[in-house]
């Protein structure tokens, strides 16, 4: 009947907040594996420590003769490997050098569209050398055929200037907010309140849209720069890696000199015509 209650789960402690660093909190059966291979460890250099003690240092073997040790006292023994045929050897570097070759063709291919797209994204900012702020600009006059369409388009382009053969056009000619001399009859108005705040609203969600529209283009101009240099430094080594691996292959066919293992310097000499 005891164990037909339902018990709550015993939870294992966590790790302190402060001790998070240190990873996992290591519960008994980690200890118990830890201190297992810790105590393997101590017998097996106990065994090598006393063999060492009672090494004998007149000891012989005819295995002493053809084995060897690095520098560092190891031994060094074969490992079963064969080595492959001169032949082989230049079927793999071909076809390595083949797959180089595929590679830096799609490397190149890469670059080049990205570097299309990169110009076409900034077609539109592309400034002329030499021009600025201080460059002439061109005046565009367009003929009207009557006042009304004077007006229209002065309003359409901001900006107008009538050409008038004759004295009797001129008066024609005055904006409807221009009085006879000239000056803007809407001066004379007070500005309304609102009107002024909500320009002055507008122009700050300008603003503002214009500085992240600004930081977006320069953040696609970061990342369309590393994108780049990644794959110009891509292709560069590539290239480095192929001329490597031809000079290879040039020097196991023997068409071309180099050093030998006495370190004498020697070349292909060619048939004279």
């Amino acid at each position: 009947m005891r164990n037909a209650v339902q018990r709550r789960n015993h939870k294992e402690r966590a790790q302190p907040a402060n001790r998070e660093k240190w990873g996992i909190l290591e519960k008994h059966k980690d200890y118990t594996l830890r201190a297992k291979d810790y105590n393997e460890k101590k017998k097996r250099l106990k065994i090598l420590r006393g063999k060492a003690a009672e090494r004998n240092p007149d000891e012989f073997s005819y295995r002493m003769l053809s084995s060897t040790t690095d520098k560092h006292g190891r031994k060094i023994q074969d490992r079963g490997n064969v080595s492959l045929s001169q032949d082989a050897v230049k079927l793999l570097k071909t076809q390595d050098a083949g797959y180089l070759r595929t590679v830096i063709q799609q490397t190149r291919k890469t670059r080049e569209k990205l570097e299309q797209e990169y110009q076409l994204m900034n077609g539109g900012n592309v400034k002329v050398l030499g021009g600025g702020d201080g460059m002439r600009r061109g005046n565009h006059v367009v003929f009207a055929e009557d006042p009304g369409e004077q007006r229209s388009l002065g309003a359409v382009h901001g900006q107008w200037r009538a050409i008038s053969p004759g004295k009797e056009d001129k008066e024609q000619n005055v904006p409807e907010n221009l009085n006879r001399d000239g000056r803007d009859s809407s001066d004379n108005v007070s500005p309304d309140p609102r009107q002024l705040l909500l320009k002055e609203a507008q122009a700050l969600q300008a603003l503002k849209q214009e500085r992240a529209a600004r930081k977006h283009r320069k953040r696609d101009h970061e990342t369309w720069q590393s994108r780049l240099s990644a794959l110009k430094n891509r292709e560069k080594e590539l290239i480095a890696t192929e001329a490597q691996l031809e000079h290879q292959r040039a020097r196991m066919s023997g068409s071309i000199g180099g050093i030998n293992k006495a370190g004498i310097k020697w070349r292909v000499r060619e048939r004279k015509r």
